[in-house]
């Protein structure tokens, strides 16, 4: 077997979708539960964008996983997977600029923010699950708003602290922002899937030559 049949292969195994299902719909739940509730980090309008990618890539492996060997399916999977990856691609590049334009003092540079949200086919997210896909936060910023009369407890005035200058990868060096992360995310996801679909497809090509 050689390196196209065994790409071509993990396309048919129900662990890769299970991987991207996981990782996709992982992320937002970590962004929700860990750093907006926990940590009290709002998000803004490319942010939700992207958790809005991160899961229509999700749904994509949930398509797929139902039969990845059926075609039909695994073509469906693959729609919406690089649909979100591609999505995914264009937030985190928009995001980037507004982060670079803050950090940067260029107040012309911060387009593309705003507390009113539009998603894609008008799907009205942010009427459906407010807390999760309403923007409640400044593009660029990615920093702590702790409410009045909030009590931390010692992990969360830890992490408060932490990231009190905005997200990053590392924060003491604040290296990696977060929309440079998501972006190298959906990037390498966008790879991995055409690097399936590629052998995928070649793969049965090579089977109807014989």
């Amino acid at each position: 077997m050689n390196l196209v049949q065994k790409i071509a292969k993990i396309q048919d195994s129900r662990y890769t979708w299970a991987l991207l299902i996981f990782v996709s719909a992982g992320l937002v739940v970590l962004a929700h539960s860990l750093f907006q509730e926990y940590v009290y980090m709002p998000p803004c309008e490319q942010c939700v964008y992207i958790r809005f990618a991160f899961l229509c890539m999700a749904l994509g492996g949930v398509i797929a996983i139902i039969d990845p060997k059926n075609l039909a399916l695994a073509a469906v999977g693959y729609i919406f997977a690089f649909w979100g990856a591609v999505q995914g691609i264009m937030y985190s590049v928009k995001l980037a600029k507004i982060h670079a334009a803050v950090h940067g003092d260029d107040p012309f540079g911060v387009q593309g923010c705003s507390t009113e949200p539009h998603y894609p086919f008008g799907i009205p997210l942010e009427k459906w699950a407010p807390d999760w896909f309403l923007p409640t936060g400044d593009c660029g910023y990615d920093s702590p708003i702790v409410p009045d009369g909030v009590t931390l407890s010692g992990v969360q005035k830890y992490l408060v602290g932490l990231y009190q200058d905005g997200w990053y990868l590392i924060p003491s060096s604040k290296f990696m922002s977060m929309a440079d992360c998501t972006l190298i995310g959906f990037g390498v996801c966008f790879v991995i899937l055409a690097a399936m679909l590629v052998c995928k497809i070649l793969t049965l090509k090579a089977q109807k030559s014989v």
